[in-house]
């Protein structure tokens, strides 16, 4: 298995149907591509970039999303994705995340994810409901 060490990058693709426009997605009430549909692409870019350099039973959780959506894309639009993971700090992965339409530049920012064990992390999480 590779190592996993800064400059990994990641890349995505999506297109604004009526689906993911803020009106269908209820962050707005216009027929653009949604900020939440962006974050998600957003987080899965970088996600799958580091995801097969993770040893069996591991995988990431995203922690912390600080970004700026600068453009609207229209219904009809081509939206490609780049992350670049670009510090590790033991568990704590940082990346740049951008979102490009064909016009240019539409949302950027840093994203943080965290290295775990997922049974472990499961488990945790799945003990909430033991509590209630």
């Amino acid at each position: 298995m590779a190592e996993l060490k800064p400059g990994i990058t990641g890349k995505a693709e999506d297109a604004v149907t009526e689906e993911r426009t803020a009106a269908s997605m209820g962050s707005g009430g216009l027929r653009v591509y949604a900020t939440p549909r962006m974050t998600a692409m957003m987080e899965y870019t970088a996600w799958s970039s580091v995801e097969p350099f993770m040893e069996e039973g591991m995988g990431t959780v995203g922690t912390r999303l600080d970004i700026s959506h600068v453009a609207a894309s229209p219904v009809g639009s081509h939206i490609s994705y780049e992350s670049e993971l670009t510090e590790i700090d033991r568990r704590r992965l940082v990346f740049s995340v951008k979102a490009f339409d064909d016009a240019g530049l539409i949302g950027e920012g840093v994203h943080e994810r965290f290295i775990i064990d997922n049974a472990k992390f499961m488990s945790r999480a799945e003990s909430k409901l033991e509590n209630r």
